[in-house]
């Protein structure tokens, strides 16, 4: 692939989950790393490929990969 998608993982809402937009599009809410892996890989990315702790690929909004509660 040439150029990534851009990803964007928003804040944790009340109940923690996360919304998950990839190349302008909501995909979906995700409840922890591995859903957010799924809806990269329905958008063609492969997920063997692709860091979620790394920098790059994933924005990261309002905490890590490892925050998925309401602060």
């Amino acid at each position: 692939m040439d150029d990534p998608l851009p990803v964007i993982v928003y804040p944790p809402d009340e109940q923690g989950g996360r919304r998950v937009r990839v190349d302008g599009e909501i995909l979906g809410r995700a409840l922890g790393p591995a859903d957010v892996l799924e809806f990269l890989r329905r958008a063609g990315r492969d997920p063997d490929e692709v860091a979620p702790y790394g920098e790059g690929l994933i924005d990261w909004r309002g905490g890590g990969p490892a925050t998925w509660h309401t602060p």
